[in-house]
C-alpha cells in the first residue's frame, strides 16, 4: 500500500509541487544531483531532466495496465513452469513478460501520452530553454504569450493531439 501510494503521487500532486522536490533533490545542489554531478550527469535545467519530469509524471499511469496485466496471469501457468524447474528469471522472461505484453505496450503508450503533455513539473525543474529544454507543451505556451503566436500555437495543438491520439489509439 505504502508503495502503491507513492507510485500514485504525481497523479494527486500539482506538477509544479513534483518538478520543485526533483529541483531540490536533483538540482546541482540536491542530494543526489550533487553526487550525480560530480560523474557528469547533469538533470536540473537540461534536456535529461526534462525527460526525466515526464517520465515521473508518467509513471503512474504506466503502471497500472502494467500491474493489472500481470496480476491477470494465471498463478498454475508459473507453478507449472516451476515443477519443469525453471528458475525464477526464465519465468519472468519466457512467461510473465510475453503473457503481459499487451499491457506492458498500453502502459507504455500511455505513459508516452501523458509524458508528452507534461508542463508543470518541466517548467519547474529545467525551465523553457529553446533548443535545450523546450517541449511540446512549452513551446505552446510561449506562442500563447507571443504577440501574432496564434498560427504557432495552433500548430503545435496540432501536432499535440495526432500524437497524444495515436498513443491512445495504441494503447
Amino acid at each position: 500500500a505504502l508503495l502503491d501510494a507513492v507510485v500514485s503521487l504525481p497523479l494527486v500532486l500539482p506538477p509544479v509541487a513534483t518538478g520543485y522536490v526533483l529541483l531540490l533533490l536533483f538540482g546541482r545542489q540536491g542530494p543526489i544531483g550533487a553526487v550525480l554531478a560530480k560523474a557528469g550527469i547533469v538533470f536540473a535545467f537540461d534536456w535529461t531532466g526534462a525527460a526525466l519530469a515526464s517520465a515521473i509524471m508518467a509513471f503512474p499511469l504506466m503502471v497500472r495496465p502494467i500491474r493489472l496485466a500481470i496480476e491477470a496471469i494465471d498463478i498454475e501457468v508459473d507453478e507449472v513452469a516451476r515443477t519443469f524447474g525453471a528458475g525464477r528469471l526464465t519465468r519472468f522472461l519466457r512467461l510473465t513478460v510475453p503473457l503481459a505484453t499487451p499491457g506492458l505496450i498500453a502502459g507504455a503508450m500511455l505513459g508516452f501520452a501523458k509524458a508528452l503533455g507534461e508542463f508543470g513539473a518541466t517548467i519547474t525543474f529545467v525551465g523553457a530553454i529553446p533548443g535545450q529544454t523546450l517541449t511540446l507543451p512549452t513551446a505552446i505556451y510561449q506562442a500563447v504569450q507571443a504577440p501574432g503566436g496564434e498560427a504557432r500555437a495552433i500548430a503545435l495543438c496540432a501536432v499535440s493531439a495526432i500524437l497524444a491520439f495515436g498513443a491512445v489509439l495504441i494503447a
